[in-house]
């Protein structure tokens, strides 16, 4: 029996606030935050019967440890999803959660589900260092000219592409600072107050002075990056971090973060069962491939194959979250594509909010779908990445 393609629109979205690695979800499991972003995202639709959701898929970049053994099935269940709700998990590194939003569309595009989640989760307090537990490289990659970029560390990458495309470590320090401008303006305009859905963290303690354990709670409300004290004289004196006569530092480059997001999609004969008004419409996706030594410049293959996909002009995008690996990386993009300043990332990106690798595409569908139901004029937006081993990746949603 053949199934004609149907669209496939976002009616809610969420993510928890963005923490510095180590730092207000230090003691929280990736798993834990997958499943409030469940719960929060699935209670923004009353009366959604959970049985109906057709899969969970989740990305993450770094699926081992406290986020291994398919977090997705794991956080659905404790979300307390029925045992009928399947869970898969997805790893396309940074793009995973993207992934993860373009997937769940795909199903309902084709007839397969009705009601789908996709949503992606990281702890990067967790992992012991960027490569995970247990880094395994394949002989080859080292033996083989080739291949020993896929080895590169991805600041080194960083400096590649710095290198090639003429962005100087002044630029890449201002380009910073706007981030964190940017960031700051937003929270404190309370503008990701509604995307956000807060955590409550649960610590114990020792009391010494009763010899027992007391129970400290304290809400974690909004993003732990922002910094309203960047400054271009304090970037200035930082050193490079990946090369000793490079540009790139820790002060342009996207913070190590934790946290989850998770967007509710569905297709049309649900939106009308449940009477919800959707945000947005889900238009397309890409990935390319591009050298892994300069991986940092894959939007620059993946904007475009979308554009041509969907017949959407670049000019039309009002909106562009385009994540902040690294400043140099992310100048690149937009130079060599022409993309307005203005709308590109209009309120702050990973240098000042963060980036939990494989939760970071869905946060981003998260603020994107945010920014459309606050701004009538805005039609098309633009979530779009970097990723590591050189690739790109980019998705696209109309506001309806």
């Amino acid at each position: 029996m053949s199934r004609q393609i149907q669209d496939a629109y976002i009616v809610a979205a969420t993510r928890t606030p963005v923490a510095k690695r180590k730092g207000g979800f230090r003691n929280v499991r990736p798993d834990d935050l997958l499943a409030h972003v469940l719960r929060a995202v699935t209670a923004k639709v009353p009366g959604l019967e959970l049985g109906e959701i057709a899969d969970v898929i989740v990305g993450c970049a770094m699926p081992e440890a406290e986020q291994g053994m398919n977090v997705a099935r794991i956080g659905a269940l404790l979300a307390g999803f029925p045992d009928t709700v399947p869970g898969i998990t997805i790893n396309r590194f940074c793009s995973s959660g993207l992934n993860a939003v373009a997937d769940a569309a795909a199903r309902i595009q084709l007839g397969e589900a009705d009601v789908m989640i996709g949503a992606g989760t990281e702890s990067m307090s967790v992992m012991p260092q960027m490569m995970g537990n247990k880094v395994a490289m394949n002989p080859a990659v080292f033996s083989q000219a080739e291949n020993v970029g896929i080895a590169f560390g991805m600041g080194l990458t960083a400096e590649r592409v710095a290198q090639k495309y003429g962005v100087s470590r002044q630029d890449q320090d201002a380009f910073a600072m706007e981030s964190h401008r940017r960031a700051c303006a937003a929270i404190a305009a309370g503008l990701f107050r509604d995307e956000i859905s807060p955590y409550l963290v649960r610590e114990h303690l020792p009391d010494l002075q009763s010899n027992a354990v007391r129970v400290v709670e304290r809400w974690i409300e909004q993003d732990e990056g922002p910094r309203a004290d960047s400054s271009l004289e304090g970037l200035a004196k930082l050193k490079p971090v990946f090369a000793a006569q490079g540009s790139v530092t820790a002060g342009n480059s996207s913070q190590m973060s934790d946290g989850a997001g998770a967007v509710l999609l569905m297709s049309e004969a649900a939106i009308k069962r449940y009477g919800v008004t959707p945000i947005a419409r889900y238009c397309g996706f890409s990935v390319a491939g591009v050298p892994p030594e300069v991986m940092g410049i894959g939007p620059v293959e993946a904007i475009p194959k979308l554009l041509r996909q969907t017949g959407v002009s670049q000019s039309d995008i009002g909106w562009i979250e385009l994540n902040e690996a690294f400043a140099a990386q992310a100048l690149a993009v937009m130079r060599t594509l022409g993309l307005d300043a203005a709308k590109v990332n209009p309120q702050g990106g990973a240098i000042a909010l963060g980036h939990p690798l494989g939760a970071t595409g869905a946060i981003r569908v998260a603020t994107l779908m945010s920014a459309m139901q606050h701004d009538p004029g805005l039609r098309y937006g633009m979530v779009s990445m970097c990723i590591g081993t050189g690739m790109g990746a980019a998705g696209l949603f109309e506001r309806v």
